[in-house]
């Protein structure tokens, strides 16, 4: 078990690596072919066609497996990056990244069962905190190396280097966890996962703050490099030290708080992490170009309460669902790209309304106030 352990951590930081080291530059990247306030719509359509391919999961997972499905998707990622890579044609670079994104979404449903099993008779929120730190150390790494690249040849540089990592996910996962036995996942309608969910009110208020969470996410992934690259002038270089600061509270709080929520339970630190989150969110649009170290610290402040919420939402959903059930962690996982529907929904249409670019992370603070009041209503789990 300990080795399966060690197998699924390092397969999830390559895997994480890989995804970190594109996040933040796609919307800069996309922003070549396409005008910056029309890329969300691209995010929108990439997002639809994963929902869609998510319902179908848990009867994939039934015919293949875990850990075939995690292989299928991983090269169907290597083959999307060396196509952003290499293309110049805007129609296959939109289909490569949709199916980049889609491919993304099945590989993190996947490590969660991977996750969730080698989480069998243990503390759920100290193993889930542990695998959030080990990933998050690989955003860290990632944005450290990303700026750098960046800077000295181009895009295409990243994209190899992230097809790399996602090639090493796809070795491991030929040669190693055969041991992993697939649970007899559920098959649930729709519907009446959809009914589990409002019907369990807990549930249900775990999944829209976690969806709020991931909201907050594809909101600075789309518009917080476009904002700092083209509206404040920052360079590739500082943008690289500014992110690499921030993403510091992930490495730093997963593991810790996910122990102490196996003790005290998720809701008080859930709402401390909520005020973090708002305070300094609210901050970024009044303090203009000012210096990398105001931007590293105001950006820092975001991500120790965004940090508090992931793994204490992660750990409070996990407590009540068990790997068996496919259909309740597809659809809790399909939050990110119903995220990446929601925020360009929103921001489109705004951007005719606002007098400024910076006036968006405004109207994510609202967002974020709302998730503080679901909070509030919460009751922790036994």
């Amino acid at each position: 078990m300990k080795s399966t352990k060690i197998i699924v951590y390092l397969s999830g930081f390559l895997f994480s690596i890989s995804v970190a080291l594109t996040s933040y530059i796609n919307s800069s990247f996309l922003e070549r072919y396409i005008s910056e306030y029309y890329i969300g719509a691209i995010y929108i359509i990439a997002s639809i066609f994963t929902i869609w391919a998510m319902l179908k999961m848990p009867k994939l997972l039934s015919r293949l497996g875990n850990r075939f499905t995690a292989l299928l998707f991983s090269l169907f990622n290597f083959i999307a990056l060396l196509t952003l890579a290499f293309s110049n044609n805007v129609y296959a670079i939109i289909v490569a990244f949709i199916l980049f994104f889609l491919s993304i979404n099945f590989l993190i449903a996947s490590f969660d069962i991977f996750v969730e099993d080698i989480s069998k008779n243990s503390s759920v929120g100290k193993l889930r905190g542990l695998f959030l730190m080990i990933v998050n150390l690989a955003w860290v790494i990632a944005q450290l190396v990303s700026s750098s690249i960046i800077a000295q040849s181009s895009f295409r540089g990243i994209y190899l280097l992230s097809a790399g990592f996602i090639f090493l996910v796809s070795i491991i996962l030929v040669f190693k966890l055969d041991n992993f036995r697939d649970p007899k996942y559920t098959k649930v309608p729709i519907l009446k996962t959809f009914k589990v969910f409002i019907k369990n009110k807990n549930i249900s208020k775990i999944y829209l703050i976690n969806l709020i969470l991931k909201l907050f996410f594809a909101w600075m992934v789309i518009y917080l490099p476009i904002y700092l690259y083209q509206h404040l002038g920052f360079g590739w270089r500082e943008i690289g030290i500014i992110f690499t600061v921030m993403l510091i509270p992930f490495v730093l709080l997963d593991y810790p708080l996910g122990k102490l929520s196996d003790k005290i339970g998720e809701k008080k630190i859930l709402i401390v992490g909520f005020l973090f989150a708002i305070l300094f969110t609210f901050l970024i649009p009044l303090i203009g170009k000012s210096s990398v170290l105001v931007w590293a610290i105001v950006l820092f402040g975001t991500r120790i309460g965004a940090a508090t919420i992931e793994v204490m939402s992660e750990g409070y959903f996990f407590k009540e669902i068990k790997e068996k059930n496919a259909d309740e962690v597809s659809f809790f996982r399909n939050t990110y790209p119903l995220s990446y529907i929601i925020a360009p929904a929103i921001a489109i249409p705004v951007f005719l309304i606002l007098p400024s670019f910076k006036y968006l992370f405004f109207i994510i603070t609202i967002f974020l106030l709302l998730g503080l009041l679901l909070t509030l209503r919460l009751k922790d789990v036994k």
